[in-house]
């Protein structure tokens, strides 16, 4: 029987959610699967990945082929550089102290890597944040200015409209001399 580590999907449209099984290649994508090994949220940033994984390693090194996401999922856990690790010890290349090592200190690089994202991600959010404030106050303040001038023109107007009719006659003055001319 050919086995085969897939996804199968949950969740509601537009927000998927996946459980990482052992299946039958025959079976259907949602359908009968073998053992449950963990699950996978692609909703969050970064996506969250939560495997058993000696159960992984377990089940991949007795051949169960993992389809393509789920092979891109394991390698990114590390289950595959460990099955990989497992091979050079069965062949002689390494002692298991030196995989443990190897592993370990891939382990704490990926961990590294993780939280640096993290990280980023958390300082782009609050760096996003204090634009969007900054934005916010200059709005407030040209509405602000924008109020002020819509006020102030009111008593420039009535200074302004009593001023022309001083002038207005005045101009009929002259009027009124041109014609008498």
């Amino acid at each position: 029987m050919a086995t085969k580590i897939r996804l199968q999907r949950f969740g509601k449209k537009g927000k998927p959610f996946y459980h990482v099984v052992v299946a039958d290649s025959r079976a259907p994508r949602d359908g009968k699967f073998i053992e449950r090994l963990g699950s996978y949220n692609p909703n969050t940033n970064p996506a969250t990945i939560e495997i058993n994984f000696e159960k992984a390693v377990t089940w991949v090194l007795n051949g169960a082929e993992p389809t393509d996401t789920a092979r891109a999922i394991l390698s990114y856990k590390g289950v595959l550089y460990k099955k990989h690790l497992e091979g050079g010890v069965r062949k002689g290349a390494l002692t298991p102290e030196q995989a443990e090592e190897k592993f370990a200190k891939w382990l704490e690089e990926k961990g590294n890597k993780i939280s640096g994202k993290v990280d980023g991600l958390a300082a782009k959010k609050a760096e996003n944040k204090k634009s969007a404030l900054a934005a916010e106050a200059k709005k407030k303040e040209e509405k602000a200015a924008a109020i002020a001038a819509k006020n102030a023109p009111v008593a420039e107007e009535t200074a302004e409209t009593e001023e022309p009719q001083t002038e207005e006659p005045a101009a009929e003055e002259t009027q009124a001399e041109n014609n008498a001319e």
